[in-house]
């Protein structure tokens, strides 16, 4: 009674919190319904006669201007409930949807750790230590060990053993000894290392809070060094890419003026240097290059020398030359024929255009300060900025100075007023500011960030300056953009593919097992309000991977009353009373219920932790709802059950259909062994043949850049892919989304160009090379908002690391279940059943991507949504097989001495209806699931479908025959007398 009481407690508050959660997305729903009305009403009012596409526009900007002032504004005030609730705590509240729910971006960070070490050594320009960081980098690319691991085998192999103290002791290093072991001084490295990630990630959290996003989502891993960033609703991808890349290395540097003598001198001994070298030791890499030096002047033939004397710029340079010249500059032969006090820097953005149309890049000749390459100020010494605007009324960044900083820049002003210099101010290498100093020394500390900037830019750039540098930089290995039009397609396919598979699998209770299916359908409400509820409790994001979860959620979670149901069925065929039948039904379905459970929920932890993104968000979702489902499916079905009987009624389990189905099953499965040995055979062949077929692998396991375009035609990929080709230099991979309006485009054009604006270079090629298959006269901006739905950038890095990662949980997962078998059973017969099984469901779904891909309709890619459908597949079959094999230990007891044939062939025939069943609901919502979830989860979907259907073969005509010839002459099981006997001597002893 107390079980019960505790259960009816925990149920009622689970219910009354998960409601009262669950209000606030309602409320906030409400509020921002009236706030679009009334941004409607404006633009109605005062656009009447703008075209359709100003209006929208307008009523956006006019939307988010009401929403953003009315944050704090109190919305709704009833005491203990809901007391005095602004807008704001409400946001906070309620159920957070991903981006590809309702748009944003989802960024993937790679922390560099190469900066952090040379920044620890006493010597940062040590070659030994650069070479051994640049072999680290190299051996990252294809290796599960952590960078400074790396490092330490680099340095060791490059120094031949040397020591590492002497590099790394005292200086800022106080805890690393001159003595120290190399083992020693890598740990302290390594501690160093993981307390960056951990600032990096708090720095970034900090910028992201002045970002202006509701609900961002920011996590880190220590192990993998990465931190993961979700800005759900922006709508400029550019400015996100900058803001949280930028390690904000501010730095104030002296300029050599574009008329010094030195300056002239410098580029023609460069002209001769790059010259010679390009006559006469051209190698692979530079033949292509040759035909600059044709008129003698390779490398001022790349600069346009057109400002003004005295100016700190050089000249400008085509965006397409920067990577040549940053080639030229960096040659060994030109460094060595230069002041070493010289250095080059790019503007930070194009200013202007040459008489071809091509955007140029003003380029600057930094002066070092002798015997360094370091500046004479830097950032550390800037204690706020802040957006301002100046005498022009164009915004520029207002900084002040510590007292140490305001005495360095009165005199780097007082001498660069004098003629000495000027002075360039660098972000991250890249010159915002050049300002002339026309006035005298400035004082006070005060200085200026002035450019073509916009308020938004310089709003981002003294938030990024406030917070201060990163401990370690961090650039964007992974990045996924969803629009908002790709992201309501998704809310609108997941919401009709749960309600259609609610209604299904509550019509399919009810008609199979008769008044029992009430138990089953309160059960199921119970257990989506509760898990929806706990989700917004903890904070946790609904994505669409998300609703696919919340989709399976519904079928899996009536199993657990298909497996009790299906044994008080047996109960009462045998005679037995309801009251006894529950009883029993109940107990004995307890055991195969928690292992079906935790086989799954195995695998889901595994995806959880190898899992990125949306993917985490499924894993979390079915991790939620597999819970609740014990609790509701046990618990809460057996109290309702309980307080029926007690008023001298009882449920009824069978029907009409029902009691017919599989009512005197007694197919002789064992029998046909060798037929269905001979089809595994075929499948394991055909896995070989997939090695030689191959894959459609998925741009996070390609590595690249993935579009997905709308069109307002049918297209033909073939006439898409020969334009592309003519921009990009090569053919990219180009599938249909949906239908021909909709097409997904992947090349991996630049993919290994590090910089600011190569997403938007790649991006304007897409453009120019679509151009022709768009309507007449759209402009780029129309483009990126109109018809780009979504984009995906995976660096080769992280593409290398997640396709490991796939297959170590992939490989985990196979490995724990198999550990749980032979645990669970305690005979090893049982474990070599079930990994033959498991590994047959991964081949028959691989078999059918590799060799399906060219003929359905559509994509069949190996991505992490695949990943998370064979690990959901071998969790779920697992279910099939632990009840298969529960029913035969039972009846190896009952029925000791009778053939395994027999026995086996009985337990099979028991639990067929079971078997069906379970897998039925989880079949039928998958196919809606299918049908009507959107694009983003067919391909998730279908390997499901494939894997639920082999996952019935697999239990039956592969891990029971495997088991029976396994079995040899040893039983499957004690006697019942003998487990009687060895209880009762337990329990004497």
């Amino acid at each position: 009674m107390a079980l019960k009481g505790l259960v009816r407690f925990f149920a009622i508050m689970l219910i009354l919190i998960s409601v009262w959660q669950l209000s606030f997305t309602w409320i906030v729903n409400s509020f921002e319904k009236e706030q679009r009305a009334r941004a409607e009403k404006f633009v109605k009012n005062n656009f009447a006669n703008a075209p359709q596409e100003t209006k929208d526009s307008a009523k956006n900007a006019v939307y988010r201007r009401y929403v953003d002032s009315l944050k704090e504004k109190v919305i709704l005030d009833i005491p203990l409930l809901y007391s005095k609730l602004t807008y704001q705590k409400a946001i906070e509240k309620e159920l957070n949807l991903g981006l590809d729910l309702q748009g944003g971006m989802n960024v993937t960070l790679e922390v560099g750790l190469e900066g952090l070490i040379r920044s620890m050594s006493n010597n940062p320009k040590d070659p030994v230590i650069t070479k051994a960081l640049a072999s680290a980098t190299q051996k990252k690319e294809n290796s599960d060990a952590d960078f400074v691991t790396l490092f330490g085998e680099a340095y060791k192999e490059a120094s031949l053993n040397a020591r590492l103290a002497p590099l790394f002791a005292g200086g800022k290093n106080k805890n690393i000894k001159i003595d120290a072991s190399n083992s020693d001084v890598l740990e302290a490295i390594r501690t160093e290392a993981r307390d960056a990630i951990k600032r990096t990630h708090a720095r970034l959290e900090a910028r992201i809070d002045q970002f202006g996003v509701a609900q961002p989502n920011i996590s880190y891993d220590v192990n993998k060094g990465i931190i993961t960033v979700e800005l759900a609703g922006v709508d400029d991808p550019e400015r996100v890419r900058k803001f949280l890349q930028a390690t904000a290395n501010l730095e104030f540097w002296e300029t050599y003026s574009n008329a010094d003598p030195i300056i002239g001198q410098s580029i023609g001994q460069m002209d001769a240097k790059v010259k010679a070298y390009l006559s006469g030791a051209v190698t692979d890499t530079t033949k292509a290059d040759t035909t600059l030096g044709a008129a003698g002047t390779p490398v001022s033939s790349l600069i346009s020398f057109n400002q003004p004397d005295g100016s700190a710029m050089l000249g400008m340079i085509r965006v397409a030359d920067t990577a040549i010249f940053s080639k030229y500059i960096n040659l060994d032969i030109v460094k060595a024929s230069i002041p070493s006090t010289m250095r080059f820097m790019y503007g930070s953005k194009a200013e202007g255009k040459s008489k071809s149309g091509e955007s140029l890049l003003p380029v600057y000749v930094i002066k070092t300060v002798p015997g360094s390459d370091q500046p004479k100020l830097t950032g550390e010494y800037i204690v706020d900025a802040r957006q301002d605007f100046d005498r022009n009324n164009k915004a520029e960044v207002q900084m002040e100075m510590n007292s140490r900083g305001a005495t360095i820049w009165e005199k780097m002003t007082g001498d660069a007023f004098s003629g000495k210099y000027c002075i360039a101010i660098a972000l991250d290498n890249y010159v915002y500011s050049a300002p002339s100093v026309t006035n005298g020394a400035i004082s006070g500390g005060i200085s200026q960030i002035s450019g073509n900037f916009t308020v938004q830019e310089a709003q981002d750039l003294s938030s990024v300056l406030r917070t201060g540098k990163l401990p370690a930089p961090a650039k964007i290995v992974q990045e996924q953009v969803v629009g908002p039009t790709l992201g309501a397609e998704a809310v609108k396919g997941g919401a009709l593919s749960f309600i259609i598979s609610f209604i299904v699998i509550f019509i399919l209770m009810l008609v199979y097992y008769n008044t029992g299916g009430w138990i089953a359908n309160i059960a199921l409400i119970l257990n989506l309000l509760f898990t929806v509820g706990v989700l917004s409790i903890y904070g946790a994001t609904l994505t669409a991977a998300g609703i696919a979860g919340l989709v399976l959620t519904i079928g899996m979670a009536v199993d657990t009353n298909v497996i009790i149901f299906e044994r008080i069925k047996e109960e009462l065929t045998k005679g037995k009373s309801y009251q006894m039948a529950v009883e029993d039904g109940y107990k004995r379905s307890l055991a195969p219920v928690l292992d079906g459970h935790i086989t799954t929920l195995l695998t889901a932890f595994i995806l959880l932790y190898f899992g990125l993104g949306p993917v985490k968000g499924f894993a979390t979702t079915q991790i939620v709802g597999l819970l609740l489902s014990l609790f509701c499916g046990i618990l809460v079905s057996r109290l309702i059950t309980d307080i029926w009987t007690n008023k001298k009624r009882h449920f009824e389990y069978f029907t009409a259909v029902s009691r017919k189905i599989f009512a005197h099953a007694a197919y002789k499965f064992i029998e046909i062994r060798k037929v269905t040995y001979m089809i595994s055979g075929i499948v394991l062949l055909l896995g070989i043949g997939t090695l030689f077929n191959g894959f459609d692998y998925g741009v996070e396991f390609r590595g690249g850049r993935s579009y997905t375009v709308k069109f307002d035609r049918e297209m033909k990929n073939s006439e898409i892919a020969d334009e592309l080709n003519k921009v990009f230099g090569k053919y990219p991979i180009i599938k249909t989304v949906g239908n021909a309006k909709q097409l997904n485009i992947t090349t991996d054009y630049l993919i290994e160009k590090q910089g600011q604006n190569v997403d938007a270079e790649v991006q304007t090629k897409l453009y120019e090379g679509l151009k022709p298959f768009l309507p007449a006269n759209t402009t780029y901006e129309q483009f990126d908002t109109k018809f780009k739905q979504s984009s995906q950038t995976v660096q080769p890095t992280i593409s290398d690391d997640l396709k490991k990662g796939a297959i170590w949980a992939t490989i985990l997962g196979l490995l724990a279940i198999t550990l749980y078998i032979f645990v669970r059973f305690r005979d090893w017969r049982y474990s070599v059943g079930t990994i033959v099984a498991l590994l047959h469901d991964v081949l028959v779904t691989l078999i059918v991507f590799s060799f399906c891909r060219n003929i359905v309709p559509f994509p069949l890619e190996i991505d992490q949504h695949f990943i998370a459908a064979i690990l959901t597949v071998i969790g779920f079959s697992m279910n099939d097989t632990v009840v298969v094999f529960d029913r035969v230990r039972e009846y190896s007891s009952k029925m000791f001495g009778q053939p395994k044939g027999v026995i086996l062939n009985k337990a099979i025939n028991d639990t067929l209806a079971r078997t069906i069943m379970t897998s039925l609901t989880v079949f039928l919502t998958l196919l809606i699931l299918f049908i009507f979830g959107g694009e983003v989860t067919r391909g998730f979907a279908f390997a499901m479908l494939v894997g639920v259907i082999t996952g019935i073969y697999s239990s039956v005509f592969v891990a029971a025959p495997i088991l029976m010839d396994f079995a040899k002459d040893k039983p499957l099981g004690e006697p019942e007398k003998d487990k009687t006997l060895a209880k009762a001597r337990h329990t004497i002893a």
